[in-house]
């Protein structure tokens, strides 16, 4: 079904026709959020948020002005950059250094696990992660992108998330998650 469809159907208050843009494009958002928050659960309160929203000003979408994905780019980077700033709290350490949250130092230890086990994929597992997940493609995108067939991009995903889950097993059921949303 093409997307000018499902936005007419969104616009007339199909709730069915929301799942199916959800199914499409929930997996690309949620890379870019997730990049913006660095936060799982946050990022998975934006990505609802965001298709709260989505729901919400259907009807100021204009496909004259741009494809539907860059609109919903757009408020997804946009709500996720709202979430960050509101949850930006300083708090001071022992060291009298200033931290945004208790969690920074975490995240960024597990951030660079994730990058380290990331670094170790073959070439072709890298580009597939880094475009759907990274750089906000959908799978059919990121597809053309590679130059190779949909259910090839999609093997090279599940199995890059496959061996991401058996590097590090700390947080990369988000990544799964995700897979399975969109899979």
């Amino acid at each position: 079904m093409e997307d000018t469809e499902v936005i007419q159907r969104i616009i007339n208050k199909d709730k069915d026709a929301l799942y199916l843009l959800y199914d499409k494009y929930s997996g690309a958002l949620f890379g870019i959020i997730l990049r913006i928050c660095q936060n799982q659960m946050l990022a998975e309160d934006v990505l609802q948020e965001t298709f709260v929203k989505i729901w919400e000003k259907m009807g100021s979408y204009n496909p004259d002005k741009g494809r539907f994905y860059t609109w919903a780019y757009r408020i997804a980077k946009n709500t996720a950059l709202n979430a960050v700033r509101k949850t930006d709290k300083l708090i001071q350490n022992e060291d009298l250094g200033v931290l945004k949250d208790k969690n920074t130092m975490e995240s960024e230890v597990d951030l660079q696990k994730l990058n380290g086990a990331i670094s170790q994929l073959e070439p072709h597992h890298q580009e597939a992660i880094s475009l759907v997940y990274f750089r906000g493609y959908t799978h059919r995108e990121a597809n053309e992108e590679m130059g190779v067939p949909l259910g090839t991009f999609k093997s090279y995903i599940r199995q890059a998330l496959q061996l991401l889950r058996e590097s590090y097993k700390i947080g990369i059921v988000l990544f799964w998650w995700v897979t399975e949303v969109i899979g």
